[in-house]
C-alpha cells in the first residue's frame, strides 16, 4: 500500500518539477522580435505621411471649440 502511495507521489513531485518557461534562447529570440517590431513601428510612425498626418490630428484637438 505504501509503495503505490510513494510511487505515486514520487509522479507528482515530477511532475510538478517540469520546467514550462523559457530558455535563454528563446529569450533572446524573444527580445530580437520585440525589437525588429519597436524599429519597424518607429520607421512608420515617423515616417513623413504619418507624421503630417498626427499633426493634423493633434493641431485639430488643440483648436477645438469647447
Amino acid at each position: 500500500m505504501f509503495g503505490k502511495i510513494r510511487k505515486a507521489a514520487d509522479r507528482l513531485r515530477g511532475a510538478c518539477r517540469q520546467d514550462a518557461g523559457m530558455v535563454t534562447s528563446e529569450y533572446a529570440m524573444g527580445i530580437i522580435a520585440a525589437v525588429g517590431f519597436a524599429v519597424m513601428l518607429y520607421e512608420v510612425v515617423t515616417s513623413g505621411q504619418v507624421r503630417a498626418e498626427l499633426a493634423a490630428i493633434v493641431k485639430k484637438a488643440l483648436s477645438a471649440r469647447m
